[in-house]
């Protein structure tokens, strides 16, 4: 954000009318998002975390990434577990769960990361 710009009063959020604001965890929910399609983005998303996280510079934004690098690797975990599991067929039942999991945490981090807002608890398992 260049300093000359305006800001949402009261906020401290985005430029105001700025339209759709390509912060680094809005790169990495969109890429996780995107691995549906390809299967693939999803690394790219948890490496650009990992290296990101680092270099991290805004407060509202370490809440983003803890909670990003979690849903990936809790989703994976849950993955192969549900892989095992599908040689008594109940991991096919889970995998679509996964999906909707993964998939809900990175829309709601995309939605937060938008408005430049902090994760409540990105500690949580939950949503």
């Amino acid at each position: 954000m260049n300093a000359t710009e305006p800001t949402d009063p009261g906020r401290g959020g985005p430029p105001a009318g700025s339209g759709f604001d390509f912060n680094q965890p809005t790169v990495i929910a969109l890429l996780y998002l995107l691995s549906f399609v390809t299967g693939i983005t999803g690394l790219i998303g948890i490496v650009l975390a990992h290296v990101w996280q680092g270099d991290n510079r805004e407060a509202w934004a370490a809440s983003h990434f803890s909670y990003l690098i979690r849903t990936f690797w809790f989703g994976l975990l849950a993955s192969f577990v549900a892989g095992l599991l599908s040689l008594v067929l109940i991991g096919f039942l889970l995998f679509p769960v996964i999906a909707v999991w993964v998939g809900v945490r990175s829309v709601l981090s995309l939605v937060k990361a938008q408005k430049h807002e902090p994760m409540p608890d990105p500690g949580t398992l939950l949503f």
